[in-house]
């Protein structure tokens, strides 16, 4: 029964300690502050600092904030994405694995991308009404106007 007992008390030891480690790392990092539509904390992390000060200047700071153009326009999508970066934006800052300057990842491109669709509708089915669906599968916003919604 004492080992069984010492098992259950590391387990449940181990398990505070994770949660602690946790909630202290959520709390310090202003974790509660990514759920907001706020552009303020997408800079809570250094790493962003040139990303936001590029989209203070930019076009898009009157009509678009970060989750307008780098997260889904649906609840789920938003907040599945949100939450998804968050983590591996706070691993790779916190055990200093980040690709200095940041990159976009392919999904986060796509999303991206999805987002200038959906806010210039109209511009881009004027642009490819011409019947050539193929190349409009091709054609990338991000590939010519990469540097509209804050400078690279």
């Amino acid at each position: 029964m004492n080992l069984y007992l010492a098992k259950l008390t590391i387990l449940g030891i181990g398990i505070g300690l994770a949660a602690g480690i946790g909630v202290y790392t959520f709390w310090y990092a202003k974790g509660a502050s990514y759920f907001s539509n706020n552009p303020q904390s997408c800079a809570n992390c250094h790493v962003m600092n040139e990303q936001y000060d590029g989209w203070t200047k930019s076009s898009h700071k009157a009509v678009a904030t970060c989750n307008d153009c780098h997260s889904p326009h649906d609840f789920f999508g938003k907040y599945y994405t949100k939450a998804s970066n968050g983590f591996w934006h706070s691993y790779y800052f916190t055990t200093n694995t980040f690709h200095e300057p940041i990159q976009i990842t392919e999904r986060n491109r796509q999303v991206t991308e999805a987002s200038c669709r959906y806010c210039h509708q109209q511009m881009v089915e004027s642009i490819t009404v011409s019947g050539q669906r193929e190349h409009y599968e091709q054609v990338s916003c991000l590939q010519c106007h990469r540097s509209v919604g804050h400078a690279h």
